[in-house]
């Protein structure tokens, strides 16, 4: 019997109505934001004032930060995919490390980086003594403040990929004298290249749409920090209908890339 025709499978009625009220309020809004969107003067307004330069910016910084996510974050998976030798405390407090973006308040996130790249801050004042160096309010802040609140997107996506990658092939590979290198480059590597894949796109997409650390960490700057979820938040009060229409390419953009992703990359990013 499949389990469509099985009434134990059926959710219990009572759950009906607050899954309902559930769908109303993630889909909702999104649904009054295409109905009031202005279809006939979207084109118009996206090609003039500060909307095109900021959709630029905005690709552009958040296709770095998802190449940077890949970067750092494979390595990173790595290795906390291969703690379970780790005493417990010590593993716990490295996942918790690394997903604290994941809920951390974004502005809390850009007085961090503000704190740790900043004219005064950790590392940003011997740079700036030293080299003369200033990251805060540039586009590098713009790239970094993404990469800080994407890297964790990646790292739990590729770990949960790693996790459910057969062991006896990389055991097959090792008995035929393939090195540690070897076994991850050209063995585990392309087994778990679907959440890698997702786990970047998740990335880019969160990139995206990252407001709070990027207007605290590098500002609001025509052409050079300022972001299409900056613009639209700018727009907001001046043009709103810029600011709608700010908000239809966001959300189509995010729509594009959950239906790019598929069942199976999700399931990649859940192990």
């Amino acid at each position: 019997m499949s389990r469509r025709a099985d009434p134990a499978a059926r959710a219990p009625r009572a759950l009906l109505l607050p899954a309902a009220l559930g769908v109303l309020l993630l889909i909702g809004p999104l649904v009054a934001l295409l109905i009031r969107a202005p279809w006939g003067d979207l084109p118009s307004i996206l090609a003039g004032g500060t909307v095109l330069p900021a959709l630029g910016l905005s690709l552009g910084t958040a296709a770095i930060s998802a190449g940077l996510c890949v970067v750092l974050g494979v390595p990173l998976a790595v290795v906390l995919a291969g703690a379970d030798g780790w005493p417990a405390p010590a593993r716990r407090l490295a996942r918790a490390l690394v997903t604290t973006p994941l809920v951390l308040p974004p502005v809390v996130g850009g007085i961090a980086l503000l704190l740790l790249l900043g004219r005064v801050g950790l590392i940003g004042e011997p740079l700036y003594r030293g080299f003369g160096v200033t990251i805060p309010f540039t586009t590098a802040a713009v790239v970094i403040a993404q990469t800080f609140v994407g890297l964790p997107f990646l790292v739990l996506g590729v770990e949960g990929a790693l996790r459910g990658v057969d062991a006896r092939q990389q055991a097959a590979a090792a008995v035929l004298g393939a090195g540690a290198w070897t076994r991850f480059a050209r063995v585990t590597l392309p087994l778990a290249a679907p959440g890698v894949a997702a786990g970047a796109v998740l990335a880019f997409a969160r990139a995206l749409g990252e407001f709070g650390a990027t207007i605290t960490f590098a500002g609001s700057l025509p052409a050079a920090t300022q972001t299409l979820p900056v613009a639209a938040y700018l727009a907001l009060n001046s043009d709103p209908a810029a600011a709608i229409a700010i908000s239809v390419v966001l959300v189509l953009v995010s729509l594009g890339v959950l239906v790019a992703l598929r069942d199976r990359w999700l399931r990649g990013i859940a192990g």
